[in-house]
């Protein structure tokens, strides 16, 4: 197989990665799938570089492509960080759910259809310990029957 063959066949590779990243990001709404797609376009990118720099017969291609998965490294450490955040702040992974951190006078995309609010859990149930030195009061009907271990 000559050069410009495997050159073309690298390149229709790296665009069909970039391409599927592309369309994976704007068909969906999940951050983490958004993410997951950013870096399979970057790969795409990556190849393309690595290709071009085998074809010329230099190193700059490769050099770059580890200069982009570095980025790529750092840009899904700050993704997870961001993505664990809004979850423990219980606006879930939709997109659409942080709409209230956009900048002014940009308007709000419309749902299509309204989702319920997530319920919050119940509050703990801690078990009332007794001062020190003091046997606990346990009721008879815990004594025959436990519910749970």
């Amino acid at each position: 197989m000559s050069e410009n063959a495997l050159l073309i066949q690298q390149l229709w590779v790296g665009a069909c990665l970039f391409g599927l990243g592309l369309v994976g990001f704007l068909s969906r709404r999940n951050l983490i799938l958004m993410f997951l797609s950013v870096e399979l376009m970057l790969q795409g990118v990556s190849l393309s570089f690595v290709s071009w720099g085998r074809f010329h017969g230099q190193l700059h291609g490769q050099v770059f492509a580890l200069f982009v998965m570095a980025v790529a490294a750092a840009e899904a450490a700050v993704a997870l960080a961001l993505v664990l955040n809004l979850v423990r702040a219980r606006y879930g992974l939709d997109v659409l759910r942080v709409q209230h951190l956009r900048e002014e006078g940009v308007g709000e995309i419309p749902r299509e259809a309204e989702e319920e609010e997530i319920p919050s859990p119940p509050p703990p149930s801690w078990p009332k310990l007794p001062r020190v030195g003091r046997a606990p009061v346990i009721p008879e009907e815990v004594l025959e029957y436990r519910p749970s271990v």
